[in-house]
């Protein structure tokens, strides 16, 4: 349990000058107003910012950090006010906490949108005052730890599953790889339960055995340095669970074929003494070839730099090492925290903010996305990087996510670069325009006034500002040519009624009808009717509709019960409810598959009605997002909808008896099966099966899992 003395101990350690008594203060007001408040755990409330305090301490924090860390909670959860924070302990402090508590006051209609609006504030706090995030990982970190306390399953498995998706990208980016490796591993434990189990007791079946070895290579690695005049540090350490989980799934590998489940960091004095280093252990040992990385020539956005090499080591196993200076040991361990410094009325330092460009663009892009799905999709990119280091004919370096090709290099010369591209050389040589792009090659852009993008880039370019200059182009077409179209139907159908649809729009009658069909002005409607989002009839309707006697409103609303009989019988033969519109033909996206209990969204096709993709569909995500309407289950379903799973098992006599028994049992109908052995002996099987939703499906793949000699079972896409 820590305690204040702690906190302030930490601090004097590593600033003598530090203004103790500030902190303090900031701890004798939280006890004031948190007083009575307890967590799940039964400790008082006040442990949990005196913890995420104790955090910021470890990382090295000044006192207004600190103070802030302390407070971050009483304006959310206290009687304490705004004016009340600011008198007390100045306009930096009240900044900083009031960041933090708009990040955690955020209600919305699903759990997508609050997701998206999580990162939208995060971006713009990050902008502002890096702190603010800085104190809200440290406090989710606390969290975290205490998940245990909670007594719902599902909402465990909810905090976890925003932590891998929020949280824990923002860490990486920021560079404090602990807070990022510690929340992943927690996160893990309550996202895929037995996943984690598994990989720990595998993990722990040998780990004497790899305790000794791991100080056998420490030692061989420290006698060697030492012969050379090489003073350093030498530390050994086993790869974190969802790490290996990540490269199992990622690689396809089974835990016994991952053989670097070890990794050592060797730490020096300077930068000529690690490349020294080096060739020092590449002469001990083989070098695996292209698994060698330099971060010091080219560092990581976020300031990382470190060697990094993998060697098969002692006993012909793999192992890696991580070779920097004592200085780029500390920007591992804390990230930006190790350079973002404060004075006294003044922002960090200039050069710090360019590092961290990515920030800016994020900044830049997020007002372009107003559907929460297509802003995720887009965000998460920036957040997920695997960086390759480009350059442009004049020699500027620029780093780009791992895939990205000419066109995402060209949009971050300038949209205008993009929007012109018409070819594109790679180290000198003509290449096609969808060419991935390494570490090293020099890019050079052709461009061509006039020239525009093509809609096929879409499916190809991976960065946001690219996706987001290329949308905008394809969606001005697209508007352009619903606007025409939408008034062409419109004009055909007003003629058929003996009506002119130009005379309709100068009517007062217009602006009724806009209103209640819920658009903006006319523009907006004639669009939709182009996009198929209107019909021209249902134009037609309301504007022809005269005010209404008794009488009329006692037929229309036996007509309405009679249409909404008719409307939950077709929902319960779909199974889909489409918001806004009625009596439209309902598809089923072939790529995903979507069951009832999948997250939908559903794309219109003109002359092909609604098709229903599950969220996250990449076909889906390649769609224009002006076609998508909101969908959802009905209640009371019982179709059931097909669905696809693999089993990777070692192959045995009675496998696919056990199989099918196991998928009837649970009351799944199996449409068809394929079995394939590989020479290793390993078998493939595919099952088309039909379920009632995602429910029955978990309870598929779990049973199959029970079945001796399955290795793994997942749904197929």
């Amino acid at each position: 349990m820590i305690r204040i003395n702690d906190i302030t101990d930490k601090v004097l350690d590593y600033n003598i000058d530090a203004d103790i008594d500030f902190i303090r203060r900031a701890y004798v007001y939280s006890a004031q107003v948190h007083q009575g408040q307890t967590r799940l755990s039964g400790e008082p409330y006040l442990m949990h910012p005196l913890e995420v305090a104790g955090i910021l301490a470890d990382m090295k924090f000044d006192e207004v950090s600190i103070a802030a860390a302390l407070l971050h909670d009483v304006i959310e959860d206290t009687w304490a006010s705004d004016e009340d924070l600011k008198e007390m302990f100045g306009e930096e402090v009240h900044i900083i906490v009031a960041g933090v508590t708009k990040l955690s006051v955020l209600t919305f209609g699903s759990s997508q949108e609050r997701e998206a609006e999580n990162i939208r504030k995060m971006i713009l706090a990050m902008a502002d005052d890096i702190r603010v995030i800085l104190i809200k990982l440290a406090d989710r970190l606390h969290n975290m730890r205490t998940l245990h306390f909670h007594k719902s399953d599902e909402k465990k498995r909810k905090i976890a599953q925003e932590t891998l998706d929020i949280y824990t990208p923002i860490a990486a980016r920021l560079g404090i790889y602990w807070i990022k490796s510690e929340l992943e591993n927690i996160a893990f434990k309550y996202t895929m339960p037995n996943e984690f189990r598994r990989i720990k007791s595998m993990v722990n079946t040998d780990k004497e055995d790899r305790m000794e070895y791991v100080e056998e290579v420490k030692n061989l690695i420290l006698d060697k340095m030492e012969k050379s005049g090489l003073g350093c540090e030498v530390f050994g350490r086993h790869k974190q669970y969802y790490s290996i989980f990540q490269k199992m799934v990622s690689q396809d590998l089974e835990f016994r074929e991952i053989y670097d489940l070890t990794a050592f960091r060797v730490i020096l004095e300077s930068i000529p003494q690690c490349y020294e280093a080096l060739g020092l252990i590449h002469s001990m040992w083989k070098p695996i070839p292209n698994k060698f990385k330099d971060y010091i020539g080219v560092p990581k956005p976020n300031m990382y730099q470190s060697l990094h090499t993998t060697m098969i080591g002692p006993y012909g196993e793999r192992i890696e090492i991580q070779i920097r200076t004592k200085e780029m040991d500390r920007v591992a361990k804390s990230g930006i925290a190790a350079h973002w410094t404060y004075k006294e009325g003044s922002k960090a330092d200039e050069k710090l903010n360019n590092q961290f460009t990515w920030i800016q663009n994020l900044l830049d892009t997020h007002q372009d996305y107003k559907d929460p799905k297509e802003f995720l999709e887009n965000v998460k990119i920036d957040l997920f990087p695997d960086d390759v280091y480009v350059f442009t004919p004049q020699g500027e370096i620029k780093n780009m996510p791992k895939g990205a090709c000419p066109v995402d290099f060209a949009y971050t010369i300038h949209t205008e670069v993009g929007n012109q591209c018409i070819g594109a050389k790679v180290n000198g040589r003509l290449v096609s325009l969808n060419h991935e792009l390494q570490t090293g090659d020099i890019v050079e852009i052709m461009t061509r006034k006039g020239s525009h993008p093509s809609k096929d880039w879409i499916n190809f370019v991976i960065t946001v500002k690219a996706r987001s200059r290329i949308r905008q182009w394809i969606k001005s077409q697209d508007t352009e040519r619903s606007l025409d179209l939408g008034r062409e139907m419109l004009d055909k159908t007003f003629k058929k009624k003996r009506l002119n649809f130009s005379t309709a729009i100068k009517s007062g009658e217009i602006d009724r009808v806009i209103e209640e069909l819920g658009y903006k002005n006319i523009d907006s409607l004639i669009t939709a009717v182009g996009y198929g989002k209107v019909t021209p009839l249902q134009v037609l309707g309301k504007f022809t509709q005269k005010p209404s006697t008794p009488e009329d409103q006692d037929k229309l609303l036996s007509k309405l019960m009679n249409r909404v009989a008719e409307k939950k019988k077709r929902i319960t033969e779909d199974g889909v409810m489409v918001k806004g519109l009625d009596d439209i033909l309902i598809r089923f996206g072939k790529c995903c598959s979507p069951v009832p209990g999948d997250s939908i969204i559903g794309y219109i096709t003109i002359g092909q009605g609604v098709t229903v993709h599950r969220i996250g569909c990449k076909s889906a995500l390649k769609m224009n997002p002006d076609r998508s309407v909101d969908v959802e289950w009905a209640d009371g379903i019982t179709e059931s909808y097909p669905v696809t799973i693999e089993v990777k098992a070692m192959d045995r006599v009675g496998l696919l008896a056990d199989l099918s028994l196991s998928i009837s049992k649970n009351n799944a109908n199996i449409l068809s099966a394929n079995t394939e052995i590989k020479s290793t002996s390993v078998s493939f099987c595919f099952f088309k099966i039909t379920v009632d939703g995602t429910d029955r499906l978990d309870r598929v793949l779990n049973d199959i899992k029970k079945i001796r000699s399955i290795q793994e079972v997942k749904r197929v896409t």
